[in-house]
C-alpha cells in the first residue's frame, strides 16, 4: 500500500507501466467538478467517481475487500475518509468465493490499522492489500482508478 498526496504522484510512475498515465489523467481533470459515474481512461485504466454518505466502520468492514486483477488508486476529492487495511497474507477467513467477474474477494477479518485521507490525498491498494473504504460521518467524494495488472 502507498499513501501520499496528488502533488507527489509523479514519484510512483515507475511502480507500474500504467501509473504515469493514471496520474497524468488525475492531474489533468477538474476534480471538484467531475461527475459521479464510471468511465474509461484507456485500455487497462478505468475510473469511478463516487459522491455519497460515508459508512460506519462496521458497514465498511462487512465488505472488507481486495482484488486479484486490478490495483486501486483511491483519491479523496472532498471530505475526510477513514480506511481500514490489513495484509492479505495475514487474513484468516474468506467470506464466500472470489468473484472473477467483479474482481473482488471479501474477508471476515478486521483491519490491522486505520488511516484517513482528505482532499487530494490517495492510497494505492495492490492485490495483497485488503481494504475497508468510505468510513466517514459525512459525504465523501472520491475517485477510484482501476489499473489492470
Amino acid at each position: 500500500m502507498i499513501i501520499d498526496t496528488l502533488e507527489n504522484a509523479g514519484k510512483y510512475a515507475s511502480v507500474h507501466p500504467l501509473f504515469a498515465k493514471a496520474f497524468e489523467f488525475l492531474n489533468s481533470i477538474d476534480l471538484k467538478n467531475v461527475e459521479a459515474g464510471k468511465y474509461e481512461i484507456s485500455d487497462g485504466l478505468n475510473y469511478a467517481v463516487v459522491e455519497k454518505e460515508g459508512m460506519t466502520a462496521e458497514e465498511s468492514i462487512a465488505k472488507f475487500e481486495c482484488h486479484n486483477k486490478n490495483i486501486d488508486i483511491q483519491l479523496c476529492i472532498n471530505g475526510k475518509e477513514k480506511l481500514g487495511w490489513k495484509p492479505r497474507n495475514t487474513c484468516k477467513s474468506m467470506k464466500g468465493e472470489y468473484n472473477a467477474e467483479k474482481d473482488v474477494a471479501f474477508y471476515n477479518d478486521a483491519p490491522d490499522m486505520y488511516f484517513e485521507l482528505t482532499d487530494n490525498q490517495f492510497a494505492i491498494f495492490f492485490p495483497e492489500d485488503v481494504h475497508a473504504p468510505m468510513i466517514a460521518d459525512g459525504v465523501i467524494k472520491k475517485l477510484i482508478v482501476k489499473v489492470r495488472l
